[in-house]
């Protein structure tokens, strides 16, 4: 990673790995060690949408009913979060989609949230990964959310 100045990072150890919380937050962990190493400064993180708050002070991850297939990445993904709130070495900057990411179109017509999720006119909380890679790469190259977490969504 030497001589970069930004990582994007979407590590994840596999949806159906049996330790997925213990290496998701291993590895970011490792992640986060080597960007610092290399002396890169600027690291972005794809999030989860399970930290995302559905109401103050309650996160989807912790609501009755989160789907069990996702629940202990949504968890690590938490975890990796709360890591790096605690990072003062790095320009972190964290991207949370919408509940639901999906291929689809690039329409480059999305909004910007902080903390809360995001949900369209319908009630729907999606981003298609075109406009999910937008928003991250728009991150990339004029930061506004430093050492922050934000989420994109219709």
């Amino acid at each position: 990673m030497a001589g970069h100045e930004v990582v994007i990072s979407a590590f994840n150890p596999g949806w159906s790995n049996p330790d997925l919380y213990n290496q998701q937050v291993k590895g970011t962990r490792a992640i986060i060690n080597g960007v610092k190493k290399a002396g890169i400064k600027r690291l972005l993180l794809v999030g989860g949408a399970g930290s995302l708050e559905v109401k103050p002070g309650v996160q989807s991850v912790d609501l009755p009913g989160f789907p069990a297939e996702y629940k202990q990445g949504a968890l690590a993904t938490r975890e990796t979060l709360t890591m790096l709130r605690q990072e003062t070495g790095l320009e972190w900057s964290y991207l949370s989609p919408s509940a639901d990411l999906s291929p689809g179109q690039r329409t480059g017509k999305f909004r910007l949230g902080t903390d809360q999720l995001l949900k369209d006119a319908n009630g729907e909380s999606r981003i298609s990964v075109q406009d999910y890679a937008m928003a991250m790469i728009d991150e990339v190259e004029k930061p506004n959310h430093i050492r922050r977490r934000f989420t994109v969504g219709y």
